[in-house]
């Protein structure tokens, strides 16, 4: 009797070790596999949007030229960004000069916050901060207008009534946010140093000459040139992750939902990370 029950626990050992082994095996397979196919998916996607971004510079320099429809983005894309615009750069250029101000007070430097401010927001906040905000807006509208297109088969009907979908869609839309970006961040930069001046002069009582002064001394042609750079590039990114997650889209309602959301988040990724890149080029 107890050699009959040492033989059933032996089994049953055996074979819970062997599932044990199974499953590891498995488990090790798969994390490779899983790795792959992410991989392969990311690179098949780099390259769809590489032909796709491809086809839509290639499709500028082809007529039709369609400079109605570049017009309309470029009222879509700038004149109702105007409101975000303002607002945010109210609010950056104010922020940043109470808090430079109170900070540079400590040390006796608080007549440099006029500079040191304008020469952050020609920089880096401008660019950066416009693109964001435009992004949010923007990019989301683009992908939900290009995806519900998709979803209900218009693209479709464009490209058998021979109208180049990529032309037709994706073109001016680049062209139009490569273009209009640089003129909104001139447009946050100004708002904001109004904003800097109102707080260092009306609420500090900073010395206004100084302020100017060291305005002209921190900011030059280059600094300035350096940021609508940044700005040029960021509308391309912007309105291009928009049309491609559009242009893609797929699973009806759910999927322009979701590629709304992506374009935004992914969006904002790619241009903070490119911010990086171009500010260590541009140093």
């Amino acid at each position: 009797m107890k050699r009959s029950i040492f033989g059933v626990k032996a089994w049953v050992a055996a074979s819970l070790e062997g599932l044990a082994q199974t499953i590891r095996e498995q488990s090790y397979r798969q994390v490779p596999e899983s790795v792959g196919r992410f991989s392969i998916h990311q690179v098949l996607t780099l390259g769809r949007a590489g032909f796709l971004c491809a086809a839509a510079v290639a499709a500028l320099f082809r007529p039709p030229f369609r400079w109605r429809l570049f017009t309309k983005q470029l009222e879509f894309i700038g004149n109702k960004s105007l409101v975000v615009i303002t607002l945010t750069g109210f609010a950056v250029g104010a922020i940043l000069s109470l808090q430079l101000a109170h900070t540079l007070r400590n040390f006796g430097s608080e007549n440099l916050v006029g500079g040191v401010v304008a020469l952050i927001m020609a920089r880096e906040l401008g660019p950066l901060m416009a693109a964001l905000m435009i992004n949010g807006r923007v990019a989301s509208a683009i992908a939900a207008e290009i995806g519900t297109m998709r979803v209900t088969e218009q693209i479709d009907a464009l490209e058998s009534m021979a109208v180049d979908p990529v032309q037709y869609l994706l073109s001016p839309r680049l062209v139009a946010g490569t273009l209009i970006l640089p003129v909104m961040t001139m447009i946050f930069n100004m708002i904001g140093m109004i904003a800097c001046w109102l707080v260092s002069i009306v609420l500090l009582q900073l010395d206004e000459g100084v302020f100017f002064a060291k305005i002209d001394d921190f900011v030059g042609i280059a600094e300035i040139l350096k940021g609508l750079i940044k700005s040029s590039i960021f509308g391309f990114i912007l309105a291009f992750i928009g049309c491609y997650k559009g242009f893609y889209t797929r699973g009806g309602a759910q999927g322009v939902g979701q590629a709304t959301t992506q374009a935004v988040v992914i969006g904002s990724v790619v241009i903070l990370l490119t911010d990086y890149f171009i500010g260590a080029f541009l140093l």
